[in-house]
């Protein structure tokens, strides 16, 4: 006989793999939207048109080259970039808030976005000076995106350092990423001052993030990075979850909390690390998705981690179209858009630190 208890949790259950079904349908149909908004005026129909030959050899009419190269080469990898980043950016935030347990935590706060700043600054400013000149006219963006993740890397690594010294605290990972971000900062601002006015172009704009660089080579890079990251992570959800009670808890349960929290911080900073090397820095991805889903799905780490991702990169993927069509024909840093809405959200978190959420 099946108990209360046990009939209210299969239906609870039931709810979130329906309201992860529904959340995964918002954001297909939005990327699908997506790919036929543009400064180009390209019908549906030649849109999913191209799409079906190229992909699935389905159709006969033949399209103009510009139209092809528009939706082939421009939005569907700018589209499934978003998706990747927002996806990455999203799962991190709620893992980063889980084992740092702190509502205001985000795939930033250990300082690899600082790291990796300073990384791709680096590349831009000093590259022409330490490199041959013609290297850089044809591998600058990949240089800069190498740099960028090496950095980000060596963020992880030295905040590491520091946390086995001390013990592996929480306050001993927040403050050492808080005074990591300082000291990089600190060297992206001296990269600005020395850099000439077209490096300092590239920079600033780097600095705002954008997908506007966005190629297949991309999405085949990142995405099988992307899934094993997700393995990873998923796996450590059931541990996360005893720590949601406590580390006295999941101490006695059996949970190395120390090497629970290395493991989770690491793996959220390197996928942080992979996406910001691509698409520079954009904020408050993983900072709001998590707290929006929490209120949704609970502290279940099972279903947190996968919901938050989907909606990480549901709003990416929203505010990455909005910055193509505010301005057109120009287009706005996609990073932009997501302080304009997420600071506020980000306010309304200090000011209400509702702790239920947390309980």
């Amino acid at each position: 006989m099946v108990s209360k208890s046990d009939s209210m949790y299969g239906r609870l259950i039931t709810k979130r793999v329906v309201l992860l079904v529904l959340l995964l349908l918002l954001l297909l149909f939005g990327a699908l939207y997506s790919i036929t908004l543009g400064v180009a005026n390209i019908s549906i129909s030649q849109v999913y048109g191209v799409i079906l030959k190229t992909i699935l050899g389905l159709g006969t009419e033949e399209y103009p080259l510009i139209v092809s190269g528009i939706v082939l080469k421009i939005r569907l990898p700018r589209v499934l970039l978003a998706i990747i980043a927002g996806i990455s950016l999203g799962a991190n935030g709620a893992i980063m808030q889980s084992i740092l347990r702190n509502p205001l935590a985000s795939p930033y706060t250990l300082g690899v976005s600082s790291g990796a700043a300073l990384g791709a600054g680096l590349t831009i400013v000093l590259g022409n000076h330490l490199l041959n000149g013609s290297l850089m006219a044809q591998y600058g963006s990949w240089l800069t995106i190498i740099g960028a993740f090496v950095m980000g890397l060596l963020t992880i690594f030295l905040i590491n350092v520091v946390a086995s010294i001390k013990g592996g605290g929480v306050g001993t990972l927040i403050l050492a990423g808080v005074a990591l971000s300082y000291l990089f900062s600190a060297g992206i601002s001296f990269l600005k001052y020395i850099a000439d006015p077209e490096e300092l172009t590239e920079l600033t704009v780097w600095l705002m993030g954008g997908l506007y660089r966005s190629e297949w080579l991309d999405v085949i890079i990142l995405t099988p990075i992307l899934v094993l990251g997700l393995i990873f992570i998923l796996r450590l959800a059931w541990d996360i979850n005893a720590l949601n009670a406590g580390e006295e808890v999941a101490t006695n349960l059996g949970v190395d909390v120390y090497k629970l929290r290395r493991r989770g911080s690491i793996l959220a900073a390197i996928l942080t690390s992979c996406v910001v090397a691509f698409t520079g820095i954009i904020g408050f991805i993983g900072l709001i998705t998590p707290h929006l889903c929490r209120m949704i799905f609970g502290n279940d780490n099972r279903y947190l981690l996968v919901a938050s991702g989907l909606l990480g990169a549901f709003i990416l993927l929203t505010a990455d179209t909005a910055a193509r069509l505010i301005i057109n024909p120009t287009e706005l840093p996609v990073g932009i858009i997501t302080s304009i809405f997420g600071a506020p959200f980000f306010i309304y978190i200090l000011l209400q630190r509702r702790r239920k959420h947390w309980a």
